[in-house]
């Protein structure tokens, strides 16, 4: 691992950049849209990747159910959704961790780097699917799907968030974003920050560069930043 360079907490997405659950989350969506109202939702029709939890229920209401659901209506899905989400990462043969991914967390630790999470899942969502591979215990901040369905705001929040487990010493520049696609580079520069784009999830080297990733790595156990 290289000097720190003054990066004092680094935030990472979950999906194809900690790990993949093998379409655990798809399938979650599309048992409790089936319990709810008797549709197929197949969300990977519908969605990209990088889309907030918030996002993906509206768009299954407005495409596949053919109107805006309600406020109640959203709520009851995104209740299923988690109902039914520990039984479909547990039962997931695609699900694993990215490589290099422990690793590099444990190292970090013990550079004395805080950890958070940049995600578009709600948060009792990103915390089931880390828990299959014993993962939670390196985060101590975030910002959630749940806080925002814009993931510029969710960044902001989990700076927030981050300076306050800090005790206040996420200087400008101290704070760094790790994501596979797109809409995690937007996201983070959209809060100021800079961010490693890893080519683990549905976006090449040259897309991630495209988007203006600051660093651009096949996985993270190569020439990770800090």
């Amino acid at each position: 691992m290289s000097d720190a360079n003054g990066v004092r907490a680094v935030l990472f997405d979950i999906d194809g950049t900690i790990l993949v659950t093998g379409g655990a989350g798809g399938a979650a969506w599309q048992r409790a849209f089936e319990e709810l109202h008797g549709v197929e939702a197949n969300v990977a029709e519908h969605t990209d990747a990088g889309m907030t939890d918030p996002e993906i229920a509206k768009i299954i209401f407005r495409e596949v159910i053919g109107r805006e659901g309600t406020a109640e209506e959203r709520a009851k899905a995104i209740g299923g959704y988690l109902r039914h989400l520990p039984e479909t990462v547990r039962e997931s043969d695609g699900y694993r961790v990215m490589p290099g991914i422990e690793n590099l967390l444990d190292e970090l630790i013990d550079a004395g780097v805080l950890l958070g999470l940049v995600t578009g899942n709600i948060e009792a969502a990103a915390h089931i699917k880390l828990a299959r591979a014993g993962l939670n215990r390196f985060f101590s901040f975030g910002g959630y799907g749940s806080d925002s369905p814009d993931r510029t705001e969710v960044t902001k929040t989990a700076l927030s968030r981050g300076e306050l487990v800090s005790g206040g010493t996420l200087a400008d520049g101290a704070s760094i974003a790790v994501g596979d696609t797109p809409r995690d580079v937007k996201a983070g520069h959209g809060a100021g920050i800079r961010v490693v784009g890893v080519a683990t999830g549905s976006y090449s080297v040259g897309q991630l560069e495209e988007a203006g990733a600051d660093w651009v790595l096949e996985t993270v156990g190569h020439g990770f930043p800090v």
